[in-house]
């Protein structure tokens, strides 16, 4: 039976008291080691999810649960044990003077010993393919290289939850796919809970369950496959379509019988093969 690691009880947010709510009564659950993509146009309260979740922002009504734990300003420090972030922009989580330095801060202000802070810092920059640069400064890295660091620096503390809120937004179509191929590979091993808040239409295929955000409700919640179907309904709302998904509808209007919702180029071109070996 699955572990419950995040429950949003009826949660309610916004901005100073008198500003329009960013959430509306929004209820959900994430189990262990499952990866959930959060979506949703511009100003859907996506990111706001993210900070409710590491404690940057608090509900002004309902509740977050987060290992059991109830989120408030008494319980967030060890909260923030449970769940790392990884933001847009990862040159505003630098601190250090070096890249191992950079991964060390937040184990030292988890007060982890010296011998397990040096074993965890070999450990996930081999793991992010950032070994070779212990000694670099990180403002010589690539956009690519500095988001790396940035995940390997969360995943020193050994988070139970990682977030990525639009954590490759700045990045090139071959640098997110590298980044998200290092992120798949390490929540499969580390068997961690994974939210990724995005607009890379790639990364929520990837996904094992997507929330779609609509004015700060909760408008679908669902497989990516189920999502990507409802074409219509997520042009509506402001949401584009993946390619794939457009290409797959216009071969069956020309008479090609598509079995499938495809969620990649290979998943299509699989059903376009076995359709042809069987004619």
């Amino acid at each position: 039976m699955r572990k419950k690691i995040i429950e949003f009880r009826n949660v309610s947010f916004r901005y100073g008291d008198e500003g329009p709510w960013v959430l509306k009564n929004c209820s959900f659950e994430i189990y262990d080691n499952e990866w959930v993509a959060i979506i949703g146009h511009n100003g859907s309260g996506k990111s706001t999810i993210a900070k409710l979740l590491n404690g940057l922002l608090f509900p002004q009504e309902g509740e977050i649960i987060i290992n059991g734990e109830v989120v408030n300003e008494e319980s967030i420090w060890n909260i923030r044990k449970d769940v790392g972030m990884v933001f847009q922009n990862p040159d505003n989580q630098f601190v250090g003077a070096t890249v191992q330095d950079d991964v060390a801060f937040g184990m030292e202000n988890r007060g982890v010993p010296r011998e397990e802070m040096q074993k965890r810092i070999v450990e996930t920059l081999a793991a992010v393919g950032m070994q070779d640069y212990r000694l670099t400064e990180p403002h010589r890295l690539s956009g690519g290289q500095k988001q790396r660091v940035a995940i390997a620096s969360v995943l020193a503390i050994a988070p139970k939850v990682l977030i990525l809120d639009e954590a490759t937004a700045m990045l090139d179509p071959s640098g997110r796919q590298e980044i998200m191929q290092t992120v798949a590979s390490i929540q499969g091993r580390e068997e961690l809970s994974l939210i990724t808040i995005t607009h890379d239409l790639q990364e929520v295929a990837q996904a094992d369950r997507v929330i779609v955000m609509n004015s700060g409700e909760i408008w679908k919640e669902q497989v990516p496959r189920e999502i990507f179907s409802q074409k219509e309904s997520l042009r509506e709302i402001g949401l584009d379509v993946p390619f794939v998904a457009i290409l797959a509808d216009e071969l069956k209007r020309a008479g090609v019988a598509i079995s499938i919702e495809p969620l990649n180029h290979e998943e299509l071109l699989e059903d376009l093969w076995t359709l042809h070996s069987r004619t």
